[in-house]
């Protein structure tokens, strides 16, 4: 008889699972609380205006059109798991499963600073990334037709937390807004006015990435007029002030955390899972989380492998993902455990605006344009479905040339009538 194999997340893990499993011999269940694909690694370009939402998302019901027998999408949020009754809860309905595999990925991790996510801006998601380009879109229009100088500073006033290959990206977009775009579109508003810090807690840029890379980066952010302030852990957010752990404060009434993440959690009731480094699953060289045999499975973001190459586990990247996604199908699609899953590393890359790119390689180190040609070409092969791959070369072919886009569009939505999701009554 078939077994059911629930996957939870439709990130790059679990999306290649369900695409790689041999669906004769399971009957797949993928639950998510989107109903498409995202590429995360372009969220800032959405968070910039630099690219369409649709560009870099994919329907999962369109992409499992083509897979026979038929995968099953679920719509809903994971809220709790239930390991002795094997069954997985959302808000709106509760699935009973033979396997699990779980691949939730991660959500942003504000160290223990209270109620920091109410009052800072993350792209960690689709809708975020659109928060925070209409966040900045609607801050140059008001500047635009703001006559009082000191306002004006106020409103173009934004901290980027965190300098990783997310916080550089969008640092650098903003960068590029700043030194191209506000002269354009925005003749009224002095560029000078506008203000961009990236903070990051460490002594260097890109700390994954080789010095190279991290010096290269710091120089082409400061070519943005990006001020760059190394060594400055962030404690406190309030009143649009930001206080250092050094003591120093700076006024920001745009804050962009890119600082750090955490693995999703979930309520469980039975066997708990082990919990390793950031609150991600331990697993064994298998994928299969400890102390549950064969039943439960985690892979991407969300799962912990320590070996002596990577003692905290593997990075939290795509690639990860992809290859533990593959390696898990393989083996239960044979039902053995023979292929032991090892990371096969392929290089890191950042992009810093046009032209402007780090890429470290196996044996190779690139930095500026061949970088930024690497870079763009990796990026776009991964993206799913060849419509979304025409529209996001034709979208950077058009922005080399030529910065003014259509996509700029600042659009709010409306609060009425009220959505339950959202927990307003």
């Amino acid at each position: 008889m078939k077994q059911k194999l629930v996957v939870v997340g439709g990130g790059f893990a679990g999306i290649y699972l369900v695409k790689h499993i041999n669906r004769r011999l399971y009957d797949v269940v993928l639950i998510d609380s989107n109903n498409y694909h995202s590429f995360p690694p372009l969220f800032y370009q959405i968070a910039s205006a630099g690219l369409d939402p649709a560009s870099i998302a994919f329907p999962f019901r369109r992409e499992m059109r083509k897979l026979k027998p038929l995968p099953e999408y679920h719509f809903g949020e994971v809220k709790s798991i239930n390991t002795d009754k094997k069954t997985v809860t959302t808000q709106y309905e509760t699935i009973s499963y033979d396997r699990l595999v779980i691949a939730a990925g991660t959500r942003n991790n504000f160290f223990g600073m209270a109620d920091l996510d109410k009052y800072v801006f993350t792209i960690k998601r689709t809708s975020e990334a659109l928060r925070c380009r209409n966040e900045i879109l609607d801050r140059f229009e008001r500047a635009a037709i703001c006559h009082d100088a000191d306002k004006r500073r106020r409103l173009l006033s934004f901290t980027v937390i965190g300098g990783g290959p997310t916080g550089v990206e969008i640092a650098g977009a903003l960068g590029e807004m700043k030194r191209f775009l506000l002269k354009r579109e925005y003749p009224t508003i002095n560029p000078d006015e506008m203000t961009i810090t990236l903070a990051e807690g460490s002594d260097r840029l890109l700390q994954t990435m080789s010095n190279e890379a991290s010096a290269y980066a710091l120089e082409a952010l400061r070519h943005l007029m990006v001020d760059v302030q190394l060594g400055r852990q962030m404690k406190s957010y309030s009143d649009n002030t930001l206080t250092f752990a050094d003591g120093e404060s700076i006024y920001s009434e745009m804050v962009i955390w890119t600082a750090g993440v955490t693995a999703a959690t979930f309520n469980t009731t039975g066997t708990p899972f082990s919990l390793g480094h950031g609150g991600r699953i331990l697993v064994d060289e298998f994928n299969r989380a400890i102390g549950f045999g064969d039943d439960i499975m985690a892979i991407g973001d969300i799962s912990l492998h320590a070996t002596s190459d990577n003692p905290h586990g593997c990075p939290q990247l795509a690639q990860v993902a992809i290859q533990q996604a593959r390696t898990l199908a393989h083996n239960l699609n044979r039902h053995s455990w023979h292929s032991t899953f090892s990371y096969h590393d392929k290089g890191s890359m950042a992009t810093i605006g046009r032209g402007r790119a780090v890429a470290d390689l196996k044996r190779l180190h690139l930095k500026g344009w061949p970088a930024w040609m690497a870079w763009m070409f990796v990026h776009l092969i991964s993206i799913l479905g060849m419509r979304n791959k025409v529209a996001v070369l034709v979208n950077w072919i058009w922005a080399y040339f030529t910065y003014p886009t259509s996509l700029r569009l600042l659009i709010h939505p409306e609060r009425y009538p009220l959505r339950h999701r959202w927990g307003e009554s």
